[in-house]
């Protein structure tokens, strides 16, 4: 790969940024009169379940700035050594929209994607007026990465700062081979940031290639974005994961807002993170994964549903819905999607529009009882 700056694709101006330096950066302990801060304590019932769930997290003070004792945690968890490998976003759309901030100059720079991907990557760029170039993966059902029209894009728009890359994927439930990944971020002519999107990375079969996490030591032009979300079973709470070099890290750290995670968001991310936690974690993920699999096995005999697309590495299923003569069909798949949200009290998501996904309904795995709804369902609307 050609010799990675990160300094050189900053933007100016956030290299030139002096970050916010709020109380807390200054001193945590003593009597704490530096923050305009509500001494008296929060306006909660002190016997409401509001005021008892945050009992001991001194809600009416600013949360920490830096999160290191969360950081840590995250640390050992993915195998890092050092909480100067992270940015903490709330969910995973504040990473992405940081890596935005961070690199891609508004109306100047683009970004690349490869649909059918992730939609809020389209979104950011429009939000931060960037422009977007695309390289669609492969359409034979198993989508992975043509890192040759990759390479074909990167040199026809030597404008583009960050390649967005989905794995596995959504909606496509594929996990992107390794050595696909590191071609893009080894590609001769290209200068900027592989960002890898691993929100449901710990779904992947323990037999198969998994996170990325640990190649930020490896690959100065990396950053992993992972969140708490998913696996953990964690979406109200807001937490997002960016690892990455410690440089930068540094300048998303920066240009952040200074309080971002909440104390509430924290205690609960820590508690995940303990033994008992992680335990917990392991547990439900062998219970998903069975129940996957049993979703994948009566697809099979359910009339009317054609392939299953993706190689099966989330929590969803991505599935085909056949029309009478066999294809697969947009509007006989919203139309099951519809009736079934409007009149059965079951929502799945409709993927047809989706490049690639003709005719799709996109799963997520549920508990088993939930999944005996989905195949039961199914049945019924498809034996018409």
């Amino acid at each position: 790969m050609p010799t990675f700056s990160a300094k050189d694709i900053v933007r100016p101006n956030i290299l030139a940024l002096k970050p916010y330096r709020c109380a807390r950066d200054d001193y945590s302990e003593g009597v704490l009169l530096d923050a305009n801060e509500n001494a008296y304590g929060p306006a909660l019932n002190p016997s409401s379940e509001a005021a008892s769930s945050s009992s001991g997290l001194d809600i009416n003070r600013y949360p920490d700035p830096h999160q290191h004792a969360l950081k840590n945690l995250i640390a050992k968890f993915r195998g890092l050594s050092s909480p100067e490998h992270f940015f903490l976003g709330v969910g995973s759309d504040e990473v992405i929209d940081m890596i935005f901030r961070v690199f891609c100059v508004p109306g100047k720079d683009a970004v690349l994607i490869t649909p059918p991907t992730y939609g809020m990557y389209s979104v950011c760029a429009q939000i931060n007026d960037v422009a977007v170039q695309k390289a669609t993966l492969t359409l034979d059902g198993q989508f992975q990465l043509n890192v040759e029209e990759i390479e074909k894009q990167i040199d026809a728009h030597p404008n583009i700062k960050v390649i967005f890359l989905c794995s596995p994927g959504n909606p496509t439930g594929s996990a992107l081979t390794h050595e696909s990944i590191r071609r893009v971020l080894t590609l001769p002519n290209y200068k900027g940031i592989v960002a890898v999107d691993e929100a449901y990375v710990d779904f992947i079969d323990a037999s198969k290639e998994g996170s990325t996490a640990a190649w930020v030591k490896e690959y100065p032009n990396l950053i992993v974005m992972q969140t708490l979300s998913k696996s953990f079973g964690l979406a109200g709470v807001r937490l997002g994961v960016a690892i990455t070099t410690p440089e930068i890290a540094s300048y998303m750290n920066a240009t952040k807002a200074p309080y971002n995670i909440a104390s509430t968001t924290s205690r609960i991310a820590q508690e995940a993170l303990q033994p008992k936690g992680l335990e917990i974690l392991e547990n439900h993920i062998s219970v998903m994964v069975k129940e996957r699999t049993r979703l994948l096995e009566a697809f099979k005999s359910i009339p009317s549903l054609g392939r299953v697309l993706g190689t099966n590495d989330a929590n969803f299923v991505l599935v085909e819905v056949l029309n009478k003569e066999g294809k697969p069909c947009n509007d006989r798949a919203f139309n099951v999607y519809t009736d079934m949200a409007k009149n059965q009290g079951l929502v799945v998501r409709f993927r047809g529009t989706e490049i690639g996904c003709e005719g799709c309904l996109r799963i997520t795995v549920g508990t088993p009882e939930e999944n005996d709804i989905v195949i039961k369902r199914l049945t019924e609307q498809l034996a018409n």
